[in-house]
């Protein structure tokens, strides 16, 4: 019954299994193709994504670098804005930065969303509430993701452009993105990836060692600052990957997984409708 989870829960996030050492290259041209497909098809003219300095955000910026450039080849007009995004000041800047050095964006933009995190999160009234400091964490880390997507969007709103995601299979498998925060976008181009599979296409655009193997984090909580995702998961990602690429898991692992893709179903569903 394990690996026919497996099975089932890799094939409905469409993770490829046969994505072997070498296929790098034409994998890398299929997702730029998409974005270039998704772009023209929408009659926009720009890409908008936050860069945070994990390897997610620095594999889809380059990515969708590389789409624009190849569609003004081909006569088009677009353009890629990489978005910085702190909460304040954020504690990793230096790789969000040798991110955006390595990505090249066309445009570079920056909003700090700790005005509007604040101005929020000060209009509830918390002590009602009877809220622990670590719930008022918590809700506050999702407001920042929401606080960044909405700035996205209004950025993108005014130069007629499309919100990039960063999701991944791994990140989707775990439900580990905020609904109508980070999990909300126009084109993900990451989606169908493991973990270590979205590593080796960052490896082979030639993205810096240190940023592709860096601990990954969400970095939302203040009681936690920089708090791993695998702590937060209470398992690796190598045993994430193992999951969805059908290898064998431990019975633990495997139960971590398969609860937290359960408990989280909702976050990759359509809003409910009665018909």
């Amino acid at each position: 019954m394990g690996r026919e989870n497996q099975d089932r829960i890799a094939m409905a996030l469409g993770v490829n299994r046969q994505l072997a050492a070498g296929d790098e290259a034409a994998e890398l041209a299929r997702r730029i193709d998409f974005i270039k497909t998704v772009l023209k098809g929408s009659g926009c003219q720009a890409l908008v994504l936050g860069i945070s300095g994990g390897v997610d955000s620095l594999t889809a910026g380059r990515l969708c670098q590389l789409a624009v450039q190849q569609l003004r080849e081909e006569g088009g007009t677009a353009r890629f804005i990489a978005m910085r995004l702190p909460y304040r000041t954020q504690a990793d800047e230096r790789d969000a930065q040798a991110s955006l050095a390595f990505i090249q964006p066309d445009q570079v933009s920056s909003a700090n969303i700790s005005a509007c995190v604040d101005g929020l999160m000060g209009s509830l009234d918390v002590e009602s509430l009877e809220a622990t400091p670590a719930q008022v964490d918590f809700v506050k880390g999702n407001v920042k993701a929401r606080a960044r997507m909405m700035t996205q969007y209004a950025l993108a709103n005014f130069v007629n452009g499309l919100v990039v995601g960063t999701d991944h299979a791994a990140e989707a498998l775990m439900g580990f993105f905020t609904k109508f925060g980070d999990g909300a976008c126009d084109l993900a181009p990451l989606s169908g990836l493991t973990k270590g599979q979205v590593r080796r296409l960052a490896s082979a655009m030639g993205a810096p060692e240190p940023l592709v193997y860096k601990e990954p984090t969400a970095d939302l909580e203040e009681l936690v600052p920089g708090k791993p995702d695998e702590l937060a998961y209470g398992c690796s990602y190598a045993e994430i990957d193992a999951y969805l690429l059908g290898q064998p898991v431990s019975a633990q692992a495997s139960a971590i997984i398969e609860a937290a893709y359960a408990r989280t179903a909702h976050k990759r569903a359509l809003p409910c409708s009665p018909v």
